[in-house]
This record gives structure tokens, sequence and C-alpha cells, in this order.
């Protein structure tokens, strides 16, 4: 009798192990089929995007450094700004009409930055003001009947007072 128990144990057993494991296989088979229903839906809604035409590129035109001597009470020569620029043009035809009339427009920079004061250029203010001053003074046609440049920003890239 021991022998007939043990045998429907044994059966028993085997049932329970074999419904695991067909648990497991259906479990694998949902598995891989959620992964791949949620891998094609998000190809799809890539694709059903409408393509959005990329912003315009802005252009960057660095300009060599200059080094000026600076407007001031004492007529002390030792007086010298250093700065360093770099101009934000909107497109590649800006950039082009900038660097084919770029030593009139590194003689506009020199004049207007040998009228600054120290006093001006060592606040806050007077360092936005003189960005201000730099996009009107370049944005100026560089031929008479021509368009005036559009300078979408001024960059500082070095700033010494001396």
């Amino acid at each position: 009798m021991s022998d007939n128990i043990d045998s429907i144990s044994i059966q028993k057993t085997y049932k329970l192990l074999w419904a695991i494991i067909i648990l497991i296989f259906i479990m694998a088979g949902c598995g891989v089929w959620a992964f791949y229903s949620i891998k094609k839906s998000g190809h799809t809604a890539v694709a059903s995007a409408p393509a959005q035409a990329p912003a315009p590129a802005q252009v960057y035109l660095p300009l060599d450094t200059f080094t000026v001597n600076l407007i001031n009470p004492d007529n002390d020569p030792e007086r010298v700004l250093y700065i360093g620029l770099t101009l934000q043009l909107p497109d590649q035809a800006t950039y082009g009409e900038l660097t084919t009339y770029l030593p009139e427009a590194r003689s506009r920079l020199l004049l207007l930055f040998a009228r600054q004061s120290v006093a001006s250029l060592s606040t806050e203010e007077g360092k936005q003001r003189l960005l201000s001053e730099i996009k009107t003074v370049l944005s100026k046609p560089y031929l008479q009947g021509r368009a005036s440049q559009v300078i979408s920003d001024v960059l500082f890239t070095q700033f010494i007072l001396r």
C-alpha cells in the first residue's frame, strides 16, 4: 500500500512539475510577445510623427583679439583693454559678407574700443552697453546701398582691463 501511495505522490509531483514548466513557457511567450509589440508600436509612433525641419544652425565668427589703449583722466598709457570677441551670425551668407569686409569691421571695432573709458568698462552695465554698441557698429552696411548686417549676438571670449 505504501508503494501505491508513493507512486501517486510521484505522479502528482510530475504533474505539478509539468504544470510549472508549461506555465513558465506561457509566461516567456507572453513576455516575448509584449516585447515585440512594444518595440513595433514604438517604431510606428516615431514613423507617424511629422518630420520637423531642423532649426537653422547659428554660425560663429571668432575675431582676433584686440589690444587698445583706453581713455582715462590721468592720461596713463598703461590703461589697456585686451578683448576677444566671437560673433554669432544667423546664416552662412552673413558670415561670408563679414569675412569679406573683415578689415573694415575690425577698424570700426578698434575705433569703438578706443573711445571707451576704464570707469565705464569696469561695471556690468558698461560691458552690456559695449556689447550693444558692437552690434550697432557691425550691423551698419559696408557698402552704400546695401542692407544692414544681422548680428545675432556678440560673445566675449576674453576681457582684460589693465
